[in-house]
Formats: C-alpha cells, sequence, structure tokens
C-alpha cells in the first residue's frame, strides 16, 4: 500500500492541524477521550505540559497566549474537564489574551442518553468565549482548528473553543485526504494584522501639543502589542509623564524619570488631557469618572476594537479614539509628532508638581521599608525581594502575584524594569492564577527566572502544582507570605463569634504556621521556612542562584494585613 493510501485517525490529524498551524505548546489534563490525541501531539513536536488541575492548566493557557503572542491551548476531557476549563477561557476573556480550549466530548450517537461525562459543551462555553466550533465528522478537524487559532488572535484576542467528540477521534482518513484538508484550511487560517486607523493622529498631536497637564497611560494591551519602543519613543520626545496600569509595569522602566506610579492620585486627580494606550477605562482606572479624574479631563483612547472606543463615548469625554495595533498607532503618532516636535522639558511645571510628588511618596515609602519589621510585615520581606530580583539583572526575572494584601503592597514595592515581566490577578481580579501562570512563564521564557509572590490564599488554589515545576524542572521560585488565612486569619468581632459553630475556626483563617515548604519537598523540590531578613535573604540567594524549584514559606505577622477587595491606590 502506497504511503498515501495509508489511513490515520482523528487524534493524528488534530494533532497534525496544530502542529500545521504553528502550535508548539499545549497545556492540560489526559483522560478519556483525550490521551492519544495528547501523545500524539507530542510524537509531532509539540510539548505538553501535564497539570494536576484544568483550572491551572487554563491559566497557563491563557497567560502563555499574552506572553507569546499565539494562542495558549489548553486541553481537557469531556464534561467536568471542559467546566474546569472555563476558569482559564472566561480569564483570556475578560484578559483579552489569545487562547483555544479543545475538549473531548461524549460519543455523537449517545447525545441526550447519558453518556460519561455527557454535556452540551457548546452552549456551556457560549458566555466565555468570542468563537466556539464543533467538528462532526473527522474531515473537519483540521479547519475547525485553523478557525479557532485564527479567531482566538484576530481582533481583540480572546478565548475560543474547539469540541472534538470521541467518535470523531477514532475515525479515519488517508494520509493523502489529510493533507488536501490541511492544505484546504489554509485559506481560513489569516494571519491578520488588524486594520489601524489612523484618521485621529492629527487631532491626538494637537490635542498633547496643546495640553497644560498631559498624560499617558498604557496597560497590558500595549504590551501584547509590543508597543514598548513606541512608548518610550513617545515619552522621551514629548516628556510626557506616563502611569502604566498594574501589569503595564515594566514596558518602560518603573525607575525612568518621568514614570508617574508613586504619584498616581495626582496625575489622574489633574491631568487635562489622558493619552490611554491598551487600557480600558473599567474599575482598575476608576472608569475615567470623577472623584478620581477631573471632570473636565479629555481623553484619547487607543484600543483594538472599535466598539470599546464607543462604548466609552457614552460615559467620558474623548477627544479621540484610535482603533488599531498599539504599535502601529504610536508609529503612526510618533511619526506626526516628529514632522512638527514638542516636548515639555524637566521645568515644566506639570513634570515638576509630578516629579515632587513623586520624590515625596517615596521618599515615605522607603523610610517604612528601611525598618526591619520582626515579626514580619508584608513591607520587610517585599524590600528584601525587591532588593533580590533587581540583583538578578537582565533578563530581569518574571514576577507573579496574587493575594490580597500581598499583591496590593507588593504592586507598590516591586520594581519592574522590562516588559512583560508582571503577572497577576489582572482584569478580573481572579485569585489561583499563580501556579499556572509560573508555569506558563517559565515556558515561555525559559530564559528568565520565574518568581512568584503569592499570599497563602492564593497559593492554596494551586499548590499541588508544585509537583509540575519540579516534574518539568521549572526556573520558578514560589514565595507564600504565611500569615494564617485570608487577609491574616480570624477577623471577627466579638459579636460575630456566636452561633452553633462558633468554636470553628474563621471563615478566613487556615492552620496557623502551616508548613508549605515541605509540599514541594516531598515531590524534591526545596523547601525553606523563613521569619528574619537573614533567612529570607540566603533563601532568594540559594534559590535564585540555583533555578531550580522551590517554595520559600515567609512567615508573616498574622495582623499586618487589612481586608482588601479592590486595588488601593493611595499615592
Amino acid at each position: 500500500m502506497a504511503e498515501a493510501d495509508q489511513t490515520i485517525d482523528g487524534n493524528l490529524l488534530a494533532a497534525k492541524s496544530l502542529a500545521h498551524f504553528g502550535v508548539e505548546h499545549m497545556f492540560g489534563v489526559v483522560g478519556i477521550p483525550v490521551t492519544s490525541f495528547a501523545n500524539r501531539a507530542v510524537s509531532l513536536g509539540i510539548r505538553f505540559i501535564a497539570f494536576h488541575n484544568e483550572q491551572s492548566a487554563g491559566y497557563a493557557a491563557s497567560a502563555f497566549g499574552y506572553l507569546t503572542h499565539r494562542p495558549g491551548v489548553l486541553l481537557t476531557v469531556s464534561g467536568p474537564g471542559c467546566v474546569h476549563g472555563l476558569a482559564g477561557l472566561s480569564n483570556a476573556m475578560i484578559n483579552s489574551w489569545p487562547m483555544v480550549l479543545i475538549s473531548g466530548s461524549c460519543d455523537q450517537n449517545d447525545v441526550g442518553r447519558g453518556d460519561f461525562q455527557e454535556l452540551d459543551q457548546i452552549e456551556a462555553v457560549k458566555p466565555f468565549s468570542k468563537f466556539s466550533i464543533k467538528a462532526k465528522r473527522v474531515s473537519e478537524i483540521p479547519n475547525a482548528v485553523a478557525q479557532v487559532l485564527h479567531w482566538s488572535a484576530s481582533g481583540r484576542p480572546g478565548g475560543c473553543y474547539l469540541d472534538l467528540p470521541s467518535d470523531l477521534l477514532h475515525q479515519t482518513v488517508t494520509i493523502a485526504e489529510a493533507e488536501k484538508l490541511l492544505s484546504a484550511a489554509e485559506t481560513f487560517f489569516i494571519n491578520a494584522t488588524p486594520e489601524t486607523h489612523v484618521s485621529g493622529v492629527e487631532k491626538t498631536v494637537s490635542l498633547l501639543r496643546n495640553a497644560k497637564r498631559p498624560l499617558i497611560v498604557f496597560g497590558k494591551g500595549a504590551a501584547y502589542a509590543r508597543a514598548e519602543n513606541e512608548l518610550k519613543k513617545l515619552v522621551e520626545s514629548t516628556g510626557i509623564p506616563f502611569l502604566p496600569t498594574p501589569m503595564g509595569k515594566g514596558l518602560i522602566s518603573d525607575t525612568h524619570e518621568l514614570a508617574a506610579t508613586a504619584a498616581r492620585s495626582l496625575a489622574i486627580g489633574k491631568c487635562d488631557v489622558a493619552f490611554v494606550i491598551g487600557a480600558r477605562l473599567n474599575w482598575l482606572l476608576h472608569f475615567g469618572e470623577p472623584p478620581k479624574w477631573s471632570k473636565d479631563v479629555v481623553f484619547i483612547l487607543v484600543d483594538i476594537s472599535e466598539e470599546e472606543i464607543e462604548l466609552r463615548k457614552k460615559s467620558v469625554n474623548v477627544g479621540a479614539g484610535l482603533a488599531g495595533d498599539a504599535k502601529c498607532v504610536l508609529e503612526s503618532v510618533n511619526k506626526a509628532i516628529k514632522d512638527e516636535p514638542f516636548c515639555l522639558g524637566k521645568s515644566h511645571p506639570w513634570v515638576e508638581e509630578l516629579k515632587k510628588k513623586v520624590k515625596d511618596n517615596v521618599v515615605r515609602l522607603e523610610a517604612q521599608l528601611a525598618r526591619d519589621v520582626v515579626p514580619f510585615n508584608f513591607y520587610t520581606p517585599l524590600r528584601i525581594i525587591r532588593d533580590a530580583i533587581l540583583a538578578v539583572g537582565s533578563p530581569a526575572p518574571v514576577v507573579v502575584s496574587e493575594g490580597a494584601n500581598t499583591m496590593d503592597v507588593g504592586r507598590a514595592v516591586l520594581v519592574q524594569t522590562e516588559p512583560r515581566t508582571r503577572l497577576d490577578a489582572g482584569t478580573w481580579g481572579t485569585m489561583g492564577v499563580g501556579l499556572g501562570y509560573c508555569i506558563a512563564a517559565a515556558v515561555a521564557s525559559p530564559e528568565r527566572l520565574v518568581v512568584a509572590v503569592e499570599g497563602d490564599s492564593g497559593f492554596g488554589f494551586s499548590a499541588m502544582e508544585v509537583e509540575t515545576l519540579v516534574r518539568y524542572q521549572l526556573s520558578v521560585v514560589v514565595i507564600v507570605f504565611n500569615n494564617g488565612g485570608v487577609y491574616g486569619g480570624d477577623r471577627r468581632s466579638p459579636e460575630e463569634i456566636d452561633g452553633p459553630h462558633k468554636h470553628d475556626p474563621a471563615p478566613t483563617s487556615f492552620v496557623p504556621g502551616a508548613a508549605y515548604h515541605t509540599l514541594i519537598e516531598a515531590f524534591g523540590g526545596k523547601g525553606y521556612l523563613v521569619g528574619t531578613p537573614e533567612e529570607l535573604k540566603s533563601a532568594l540567594s540559594e534559590s535564585f542562584s540555583a533555578r531550580k524549584p522551590a517554595v520559600i514559606n515567609v512567615i508573616i505577622d498574622p495582623y499586618a494585613g487589612s481586608e482588601s477587595g479592590r486595588l488601593q491606590h493611595k499615592n
């Protein structure tokens, strides 16, 4: 029999389709009916990172899409596996990151009969995806794969879903047919570069040129677009101060002289023109509305989505809207400014006012950080961690941060000097992303150390994935701020300690002094228990140098934190 006449099954065809369209990594949890699919993918050169839990694997796939600018792919089993995968899919949608969830599903002949793990998965994913498709015949697989990969990255990136019924995975086609199907599917796989509308460039430059107190604000949309060079050129050619959103930190170094992060409240409260690039005017930016923002502020919005710009026009004064890829838009803006340059200058009143506020706030923060407080508060260990991370140099470590006080205080203390080196709870404020994000970052950027700074509550969502760190020998150091619970354990008032279950632990309490560091030791990793500055410095030095999986259990005063629901901006 000629090779072209030999047959392959749906598992191999699906794997070939992913490889054909450039997928090099997958994350997931295998089982019936997708184990053979995963094995076939590995045999074709796709690296499969196997997790313990689909939620963590989904968070990894979503962050991988952000970090690599290519769709992160999550593979799950049917029914409950698909449902668990929705955590990552929804996280990708909210954060506008490209991701594809692929789930097996029950035999099509048994739909409606109560088959094993039966679920109408196409219907289940609708609220959490921008596009979904079910391949009903083996011949439809290449086309379906091409479509989900295309749609996940086109326009505003987001999550897409592909359903592969178990009977389809066992159907066969000849190798010759498979090649024809893959070739035909290429017409649906359009690597589209978003169209950039430059009609608002002149108005944008005019608004910036005539502003008395301009401010440049940028977010992770600009980071995803790889717009860091264009942003730096804009800032340095115009002298306009800038403010990054939490995950925009590092596009221009936090140490830059025009960084206004330490004077955030003053910057957004007094600016008269705000050039917002790749950041939505959502809760993270107080919706662009008073009292945080001036009632007279004029916004210039750069967004990949025209609909997003039109939406914001309903609630704020949008002087100009530029729909398109942030990098392309900024190239046009920089070109227009170059033709007729302007610069605020270091002695400009607005620049001087912000610099003075930044200096005053930094002095106060550094005075607080300089004290070695034992038992630890949040500031002392975060200062030591900051200094250790900065000492690594370039390439800078990727910092993953989640938790309430740990993330909030850490955002002010930890310093980002390079693009896409901060991953946190993001637009949705998602807890439990930590270990998944760590694994994604370590796989996407193996040359970088990954450092997770986690609250003990956030760590608990995905703690079992420390075994995954050890299994793949990833360069990840997880630092757990252990204060005995959510916000710090039992915070109930005497009036709240009542009822028939009053002797139970508080809803916010964990086991005091939990030995989180021993968890990784069970799998062959390195654990550290620290409670003093000297112990923490030693653990960081050793673990950073080793670049092996490690957990540092940092004991924090349980009364050091406070309840925190939203990111607090007090500068």
